[in-house]
């Protein structure tokens, strides 16, 4: 069996001073911290509110352009539907073109929630943009040409 390379001290702190998935996981885990705190008075993660915004639509919507959306797997969307449709906010619906496929779609309580959740989001997301001293604007393009 071979010895495994050592790799350079130097290698490490490299890939903590320029990695850019590093810096954008860790960006993306305090964002997202800040936003659970921001929502947990309505019980709520940033993830759900994306969620149930993502379904904030005058129709119901198939799983997949929800899970496109999201950057989701349908089972990691499937799990995380299942708290939300328990509490009564989502309700998962056959297709009525394909009764194998399942549409999705804010319930009235879900409404209700989200509409309570929107004016923390704007209050929480204008901070956080006047934090970003190049603008929002150019740091969302950055990271939709990664996408």
């Amino acid at each position: 069996m071979s010895k495994p390379a050592d790799i350079p001290f130097a290698t490490t702190l490299l890939v903590r001073d320029a990695c850019l998935c590093l810096h954008v996981q860790r960006a993306a885990r305090a964002l997202a911290r800040r936003f659970d705190e921001a929502f947990r008075p309505l019980g709520l993660t940033s993830g759900q509110f994306s969620l149930l915004m993502s379904l904030n639509r005058p129709e119901p919507v198939p799983m997949g352009p929800v899970a496109q959306l999201l950057a989701m797997d349908r089972t990691t969307l499937t799990a995380a539907l299942k708290p939300l449709e328990r509490r009564g906010l989502v309700r998962i619906q056959p297709d009525p073109r394909d009764r194998r496929a399942r549409q999705l779609l804010l319930t009235e309580e879900g409404r209700v929630l989200l509409a309570r959740a929107v004016p923390i989001w704007k209050e929480e997301h204008a901070e956080a943009e006047r934090l970003l001293p190049e603008g929002a604007s150019a740091l969302r393009q950055a990271l939709n040409a990664l996408t």
